[in-house]
């Protein structure tokens, strides 16, 4: 218990420390107009205040990774609180305040168009494929993990089939419809449902002083399965998330200030490492690790979070729990075809105003997701966990670059951006879905292609300050008025 405790507390106090000190590293500017007053289009880019942008922001980054990957990460034992505590604090949130920061900084651009600004032109395709891959794969989890655990709760009737179409059809209407006609007024209620259903899990194992393991390192999984870089990939929203980069500028496009910036983008991300740690210490202290193995390998993560909810609150409350929990990949899948549609009508050129541009965007990526629908679930995640931490990798990368180019201390995001490189490289040269390598070869490998890439950066970095100091290409922000400024 004085593990999980003193985890709680340091995620707060890290918000109010780490948080504050990044907000002054970027330099937030109080007077700076941001995009949702000087591109107002009444669709995508609507000032709404700090309070539903927080509580959306929150629910789009969500999802069930704070919950599912918790979970399944649970199995290598408390090492997962530390991953958790550090990974949100130093990196996952630095992630979502950078991103969703520089995005304000220059229009709501989503994550390929910044790639292709700070890291190169070729980087912009190659972002744009991953985060659109990445969005439909999110899209796709996100449908069938929420019915399932729809159709568990409700009539025969109402199959999982069923409750897939429902979704779907939300999903459509959440996209094409402008931001504050669905998206903003559902989510507030969505928002307290997941909070008083979190902060209900978190304090009945208070209460009941169910046996949430101390601090250890040892590596507890059954199956032995390496904690580096498995945990790390494992356990993605709730620590560092990728997904994330996608979303934040959605928000980017409806903030009111660049105060607001780090209490929605820093704040949400530590409010999110909260539920992560509450979910994990859950699953640590009613299962023991081989129980825990059978549930996730015959009823997935949703059995198990059913049994959580029944366990520490009961048939009625419990029930109130999992409809907690529902809400957040729901909440999630739809700002991520939103985010799709966005980043491609970008790609394109294409505005959004009309409800055709919208609706011609958004049919195909949806007749992909119902074909995804049909494969193992167990698949996706594997697929959707490696392309969610490469794109958080990108995206840390992209936010040195742009502290460096500004001559601040890009440090902190260029140190965790080598590390998730390393776990993400040594993953996919490791992992069947990828080449299938030995453990010692894919430690080597990856080594070698996060050192190249470290290389890389600060040759790119030497390049483009060099051109800066020449007078060919100043370094330059936007303003947000559409005029550069150094």
């Amino acid at each position: 218990m004085i593990t999980f405790t003193a985890s709680i507390v340091l995620l707060i106090v890290g918000y109010f420390t780490y948080g504050k000190y990044v907000e002054k590293v970027f330099g937030m500017k109080e007077d700076r107009k941001t995009p949702a007053y000087t591109l107002a289009d009444g669709v995508d880019y609507v000032p709404m205040d700090k309070k539903r942008n927080s509580l959306i922001q929150l629910l789009n980054i969500a999802g069930v990774g704070p919950i599912f990957g918790p979970i399944m990460g649970a199995l290598y034992g408390p090492v997962a609180f530390v991953w958790i505590v550090f990974g949100a604090i130093f990196a996952g949130a630095v992630h979502d305040y950078l991103t969703g920061m520089i995005s304000l900084r220059n229009r709501g651009a989503h994550l390929p168009e910044l790639a292709g600004n700070f890291l190169g032109k070729a980087f912009k395709h190659v972002v744009n494929a991953f985060a659109i891959l990445l969005l439909i794969l999110v899209g796709t989890v996100f449908v069938t993990s929420p019915a399932a655990l729809l159709a568990d709760l409700t009539p025969n009737s109402l199959t999982v089939g069923v409750w897939v179409a429902i979704i779907f059809a939300y999903y459509l209407l959440a996209t094409l419809l402008p931001v504050d006609k669905i998206i903003g007024r559902l989510y507030p209620f969505f928002g307290a449902l997941l909070l008083i259903s979190a902060v209900g899990i978190g304090a009945a194992l208070i209460i009941q002083r169910q046996p949430i393991p101390e601090l250890s390192f040892t590596n507890m999984h059954p199956d032995n399965l390496p904690i580096f870089p498995l945990l790390f990939l494992t356990i993605s929203c709730g620590a560092l998330s990728g997904f994330h980069a996608t979303q934040s500028p959605i928000i980017s496009r409806t903030t009111e200030q660049e105060s607001q910036g780090r209490f929605i983008f820093y704040g949400m991300m530590i409010a999110e490492g909260i539920i992560a740690m509450i979910w994990a210490a859950a699953a640590m202290s009613i299962f023991d690790g081989a129980t825990l193995n059978e549930i996730l390998a015959t009823a997935g993560p949703a059995g198990v979070v059913k049994e959580v909810s029944v366990t520490t609150l009961g048939a009625l409350f419990g029930t109130f729990a999992v409809l907690g929990v529902i809400v957040l990949p729901i909440t999630s899948g739809d700002t991520a075809f939103r985010s799709a549609r966005m980043i491609i009508a970008d790609y394109i050129g294409a505005a959004q105003k009309k409800i055709s541009n919208r609706l011609w965007i958004a049919i195909p990526m949806f007749v992909i997701s119902i074909v995804l629908t049909q494969v193992d679930f167990n698949i996706l995640w594997r697929y959707f966990s490696w392309a969610n931490q490469s794109t958080a990798m990108i995206a840390l990368w992209v936010g040195a670059m742009y502290l460096a180019l500004q001559r601040k201390n890009f440090w902190i995001a260029a140190v965790p951006a080598a590390f998730i490189t390393m776990a993400t490289f040594t993953y996919i040269l490791n992992a069947q879905i990828g080449f299938g390598l030995s453990l010692n070869t894919s430690y080597i490998g990856a080594a070698v292609i996060t050192a190249v890439i470290i290389v890389g950066f600060f040759a790119g970095l030497k390049k483009k300050l060099a051109a800066a100091e020449s007078g060919k290409k100043p370094i330059v922000l936007d303003d947000g008025l559409g005029k550069k400024i150094s």
